[in-house]
């Protein structure tokens, strides 16, 4: 299938099918995937969203659920459907699907939902809302294909058919002993291929990944990434198989830790949603700005220290922001890298030192390069060799620092327990503009006075 854009014109399609019958909007709806309606439902409100759900087969109405964006709340979408029509939808979707809707809801209100499901079904979510969303028992789903270790080959492939029924589809096949104690995975493949009277035992690999419950999110997709495995088994304490995360759970993961650290690292709260109003951007934007703000007082500190050196050598406010311009790019250049470096791998002190020694080596040479440019341009403007030797001091030794800290800074943050990317812009912003203004206008008055 070709990738999906939304465009005005199957906006315009849809909007106006919505002012026909329930027949001629189904047979517009029959032309989008389940994907693609969840796209179109962002433009759409909550009562036409209820119309199209009622409209469409129970299997594409909890798949268009489940391909709902968090911001486009689709737990409050199921709230407002008809009980019947609700649990219809909440017991076909996969149980880890539906503990993702579910627990976005207030407490009664799961409750409510609950209530009216299968006992079964009900037990399942209730174990899986018991999780912290964003570790590996939040991700996980009990659906899974399970056999014993003593089957032979046959009565494997029995066991698996059997199983399959009720699972939409599957990538690896658990292996588990008679107190269903995780064993090791068998690939479908190896099983068909296997001579009539082989054993699971023989085929099992039993040296896999596996995660606990309590795993993070991110360390669960880095495993699922590391060994390119399309599904992980999760265990207890006891080696208990419990559940899988498959690959598609990561996939969301991955993007929704890369928004995150992309937000925090601008200095934006994760609480802020993309689609949010203008009063939720304010409200999360601006105790950091408040804060920065205390920050930058510290670099017009140093500025009014050295009044006097500007007041006497005027030119050097036009070269302060130079400085810490390009002191605060080449920060935010390192930060990125090693925010991203933490992110996908656990760095030993070794990787540590080796990161903040390359970003030092960058800052030196690119702020001897750059330092050099405005060298000769404070030459060939101004006339003056020695501004110039200093500018070209100050460029570089600012650049070096904006990479030490760009680095370093996540590093011991990480270190210490502390979220490097929400922190780390901030303080790196204050050691470029304190330390940038320091040395131009304090070798300034050195050299130049």
């Amino acid at each position: 299938m070709q990738s999906f854009d939304l465009d005005k014109t199957d906006v315009s399609k849809l909007k106006n099918a919505l002012n026909s019958d329930d027949e001629q909007l189904k047979v517009i709806l029959s032309e989008y995937h389940a994907s693609e309606i969840a796209i179109l439902f962002e433009s759409i409100n909550k009562e036409d969203q209820e119309r199209i759900i009622n409209l469409l087969p129970v299997e594409i109405a909890s798949e268009v659920i489940s391909e709902m964006h968090e911001e486009s709340h689709p737990e409050e979408l199921l709230l407002q459907l008809h009980p019947d029509k609700r649990t219809e939808i909440v017991e076909e979707l996969d149980y880890d699907d539906a503990t993702d809707i579910i627990s976005q809801l207030e407490e009664h209100e799961q409750k409510e939902i609950l209530e009216d499901l299968s006992e079964d079904d009900a037990s399942n979510i209730r174990n899986l809302l018991s999780y912290d969303e964003k570790t590996a028992g939040g991700l996980m789903n009990t659906e899974f294909i399970r056999v014993n270790l003593n089957l032979t080959k046959k009565d494997a492939i029995d066991e698996i058919i059997r199983q399959s029924e009720e699972i939409e589809e599957f990538y690896t096949i658990f292996v588990i002993d008679d107190d269903n104690v995780f064993q090791g995975i068998v690939s479908l493949k190896d099983i068909i291929k296997a001579k009539g009277n082989v054993h699971i035992t023989e085929l099992v690999k039993a040296e896999v990944a596996w995660v606990t419950p309590d795993t993070d999110q991110e360390e669960v997709a880095r495993l699922i990434s590391q060994y390119n495995i399309t599904s992980i088994p999760v265990v207890d304490n006891d080696m208990k198989l419990l559940g899988r995360v498959t690959f598609d759970d990561v996939i969301d993961v991955l993007e929704d830790e890369n928004t995150e650290d992309i937000l925090k690292i601008s200095g934006v709260s994760e609480d802020e949603e993309l689609s949010g109003n203008w009063v939720e951007a304010v409200k999360s934007r601006l105790p950091w700005l408040i804060l920065n703000l205390g920050t930058a007082f510290l670099a017009s500190a140093v500025v009014r220290h050295f009044g006097s050196t500007i007041e006497k050598i005027a030119v050097l406010s036009a070269y302060m922001t130079i400085i810490a311009g390009m002191g605060g790019n080449a920060a935010t250049q390192a930060l990125a890298v090693t925010v991203r470096r933490i992110s996908l791998y656990d760095l030993t002190d070794n990787q540590a030192y080796r990161t903040v020694l390359k970003e030092f080596t960058v800052g030196l040479i690119n702020g001897a390069v750059t330092g050099l440019i405005v060298f000769m341009f404070a030459i060939f403007f101004d006339s003056n060799p020695l501004l110039g030797v200093v500018i070209f001091l100050a460029m570089t030794g600012n650049l070096l620092i904006a990479g030490v800290t760009g680095a370093g800074i996540p590093l011991i943050l990480k270190r210490v327990g502390i979220d490097p990317a929400i922190a780390s812009s901030i303080i790196i912003t204050t050691f470029t503009d304190v330390f940038g203004f320091l040395l131009l206008l304090g070798l300034a008055s050195k050299l130049l006075l």
